[in-house]
């Protein structure tokens, strides 16, 4: 006779998981059991870590639109998980989690491993947190769990004791007092405001003569009603980094990404604009939006509890994007002045000749500019692009020109180290024939990535031979941070913290069996991308960086420059590069504005 476990496994098929990704312990044992009795469906990949395991998960449901499903033994399996699974529950990711208990007659004891996950639980998983007690309450709870997780875009975790899921299963409870029914099946719901709502953004929107748009995840199915609202109103559209992939940037109207790792295009349309349109995000730094008072404001969110908290607005549009756009857009007046328009295409275009000139700045050894300017060029159709926390998430942001078709994204509202390398992996393994490319910094490559590379070597016969490049940013410096104790703490840069070893992350990949290339010449990094991308199958670029080159923010806030200068001043052990390297990446803003401006037709 099955098992609860075997149920449960059954149950989440029938919900459409066919992939959990986890990692054993004795107590999931009945769980293991179950999955070799399932016959690869659903499979468990394991990972080397289970944090791992829900950056997987995490990634599954943002590449896929599906639930995410991860599962780890009782107690430290547990507490490894949890991470990944604030990953999905801050990026609005629905993921199932399966986690293991002791057996209830020990519970209450201090057992072995007896931790309270309800406790541990309570804000990740706060949506959905439930123990199966009963193996007739497994129906409902695999239920309840992957609706709750569909519709509030969150973690729903199920806690099962050993012995439960030791048990004969029960697909049906009892007909009794208290018992449960439940059924398989979720569908999407269509969110529209109201109509007086609907008309009060469009003269909102239909008066604006300077429409800046911003756009996140949230409109990642709207790309077509998207760019439909922006011609009508001749706005420009940033984007978030969550909503990196939502419009490929070679619209000439895409001013990119906003904030620290934003475009100049972007700042200075935020700066001048006169009404702010935003879909489906919830961009928290005001910093980088127009000033209070500066706009007329309109927002599109589907969860209510967020909308008009970013900026004060005068119509919320509590709805999906795609069918709040659609009701919208008939209402809206195409604009005859397209003056602001032409001035954001003009910024774009400067923006793009910027980059291009910082790429080429000489560094030492290799500008890590160039490294990512080089791979734009080279991207492959419907390439999977993902990144980590630190600098090589500024030259993601910027530097890559996303066609249509492409996906990328990172860990945006956790900002955890960490996620590049599983996403990766877990992108590979929900699309095996698509290029897969990682960015992701030397830093966190020690900390997990280059253990997750066995995870790679483990499933290779799974992996294809499509593109699956891990980029590594070697420069011993765990920059980002260090970026961010001379500009925020106006400190210099502190040795003890912030360098770390040397790795020779190529010959690693070597003995793993894959591509490994090593680059730290600006004349050899496009021949290296050309070598990576044409190894078919896994591949390691390991490129030797220059720390010095600043991730220059697209306007110095004057706190900033004040703290960037006392630090210098304080005796950085890298000032003189530095103050010599950001001179010039900021001179050709300076430049390129003055050829726009000044020059016959904006001519260079």
């Amino acid at each position: 006779m099955p098992l609860t476990a075997d149920f449960i496994l059954e149950r989440l098929r029938a919900w459409g998981i066919h992939r959990i990704y986890g990692y054993p312990g004795d107590g999931i044992n009945a769980f293991l059991g179950a999955l070799d009795r399932a016959d690869g469906d659903p499979e468990i990949i394991q990972p080397r870590h289970e944090e791992m395991g829900a950056f997987m998960a995490t990634a599954h449901a943002k590449f896929t639109g599906g639930i995410g499903c991860c599962m780890a033994t009782s107690g430290g399996g547990t507490i490894h998980l949890l991470n990944g699974l604030y990953d999905a529950k801050l990026d609005h990711q629905p993921v199932v989690a399966i986690i293991g208990q002791q057996k209830r007659i020990a519970l209450g004891s201090g057992y072995q491993q007896e931790i309270d996950p309800n406790s541990l639980y309570k804000d990740v998983s706060a949506d959905f947190l439930q123990t199966c007690m009963h193996p007739a309450q497994a129906r409902q709870l695999v239920d309840r769990a992957c609706k709750v997780a569909l519709n509030n875009r969150t973690v729903a975790t199920i806690i099962v004791p050993e012995d439960v899921a030791e048990e004969e299963a029960q697909p049906s409870p009892p007909r009794q007092h208290g018992a449960v029914y439940t059924s398989v099946g979720w569908t999407k719901p269509r969110v529209i405001p109201p109509e007086t709502e609907i008309r009060v953004a469009a003269d909102i929107l239909n008066q604006g003569q300077k429409v800046a748009m911003l756009v996140g995840q949230g409109a990642s199915d709207s790309a077509d009603e998207v760019v439909e609202a922006a011609e009508l109103l001749g706005a420009g559209i940033a984007k978030t980094s969550l909503g990196r992939a939502v419009l490929p940037d070679d619209l000439p109207y895409s001013t990119g990404p906003i904030g620290l790792l934003g475009s100049t295009a972007s700042y200075e349309m935020m700066r001048d604009a006169d009404t702010l349109f935003m879909i489906g995000t919830s961009f928290p730094y005001a910093e980088w939006l127009p000033q209070e008072g500066q706009c007329k404001g309109v927002e599109i969110d589907l969860d209510g509890k967020m909308i008009g908290v970013r900026y004060p607005m005068d119509s919320h549009l509590v709805g999906d994007a795609k069918s709040t756009l659609k009701e919208l857009i008939p209402l809206l007046r195409r604009k005859e002045d397209r003056s602001w328009r032409k001035k954001i295409e003009g910024e774009v275009a400067e923006w793009w000749r910027v980059l291009d000139d910082r790429a080429h700045d000489k560094a030492d050894p290799l500008n890590p500019e160039l490294v990512v300017h080089e791979l734009s060029e080279r991207l492959p159709d419907d390439t999977i692009v993902t990144t980590d926390a630190g600098t090589a998430a500024n030259w993601w942001a910027r530097h890559l020109r996303l066609r249509e078709g492409m996906m990328a994204s990172l860990a945006g509202n956790l900002a955890t180290m960490g996620p590049g390398t599983p996403y990766a992996i877990s992108a590979r393994f929900s699309y095996p024939d698509r290029p897969v490319i990682a960015l992701i910094g030397d830093g966190v490559f020690q900390m997990n990535g280059m253990a997750e590379l066995i995870t790679v070597k483990r499933y290779r016969d799974r992996i294809g031979d499509a593109p699956l490049v891990f980029c590594v940013f070697n420069n011993q410096d765990l920059n980002q941070v260090t970026w961010e104790q001379r500009a925020m703490a106006g400190d210099p840069k502190f040795e003890g913290t912030q360098r770390i070893p040397d790795v020779p992350y190529a010959e690693f990949a070597k003995l793993l069996g894959f591509t490994g290339v090593r680059c730290d010449s600006p004349k050899r990094i496009g021949a290296a991308w050309d070598e990576v991308l044409s190894a078919g199958g896994p591949a390691v670029l390991e490129v030797v960086v220059d720390p010095e080159i600043p991730p220059v923010p697209p306007h110095f806030m004057k706190m900033q420059a004040k703290k960037a200068a006392q630090a210098l001043r304080k005796g950085d052990p890298e000032a003189v590069g530095i103050a010599v390297k950001g001179t010039k990446q900021k001179g050709h803003e300076f430049t390129e504005s003055i050829r726009r401006h000044l020059l016959p037709g904006g001519v260079r």
